[in-house]
């Protein structure tokens, strides 16, 4: 069965009423990226950053998946599909992909402030984790989040999935958040690459075929084109 890597952004997920963060209204708009998502921004004021995700929490817990994510999860009836995203929902979960790497974390989770990304984590759902909440340690909890600065620890194991891939998938994302814009880059040379987003490509990457619409029609569109072949 042929390796299909499917690399999502915020736009696979905008149209289930996900907020972006850099489009305008963006969350960026309301928030400063220095004081909700940057280890300094945590060590200055954890009861805002807390807060902050307490929101992306409860806004996601009203969410679900739309077509897009059901079609990315569909794909696995004919291929061997692993799903990178930089989102950090659980729509590609709900929407039923099993093989999900999430590069910049999960809001759904917590761990200790002196965890790694993935370490010691606990599963709070949809619920609030304020200020004062502990691991057993007695070790303030903080998102599951791998924030601006921080290093991002399944990169590399990303790199090499992408690596091995026969087709790669990009879905709702404009290929400028790095490191995980770079992973089109480990693609084999003559590695059939499709990106789905309604904005003009701004990638100096030749061989990149575009479908220019948003998630849920660009699936649909991508779906009639990988049965022709």
């Amino acid at each position: 069965m042929k390796k299909l890597v499917v690399l999502t952004g915020a736009g696979v997920s905008a149209e289930s009423g996900i907020s972006t963060f850099r489009d305008s209204n963006g969350l960026w708009e309301n928030y400063n990226v220095e004081d909700v998502a940057t280890i300094e921004g945590w060590w200055r004021n954890r009861a805002l950053v807390l807060e902050f995700y307490n929101q992306r929490r409860g806004e996601l817990a009203t969410k679900k998946p739309n077509k897009a994510h059901v079609l990315i999860a569909e794909l696995e009836k004919y291929y061997d599909v692993t799903v990178v995203t930089q989102n950090i929902d659980n729509l590609h979960e709900q929407g039923g992909s099993t093989r999900v790497i999430h590069l910049h974390g999960e809001a759904t989770k917590v761990r200790p402030e002196d965890a790694d990304q993935d370490e010691h984590t606990i599963d709070v759902g949809y619920k609030p984790v304020n200020l004062g909440d502990t691991d057993s340690r007695g070790v303030q909890l903080r998102p599951n989040i791998v924030w601006f600065g921080e290093a991002v620890p399944k990169f590399e194991t990303a790199a090499r999935i992408a690596s091995e891939a026969d087709i790669m998938l990009i879905v709702g994302t404009s290929l400028q958040v790095y490191p995980a814009a770079s992973l089109v880059q480990y693609a084999r040379r003559g590695t059939p690459v499709y990106l789905i987003d309604p904005k003009p490509l701004n990638y100096n990457m030749s061989g990149i075929v575009q479908i220019t619409d948003v998630a849920t029609r660009g699936m649909e569109r991508f779906m009639e084109i990988i049965n022709t072949k």
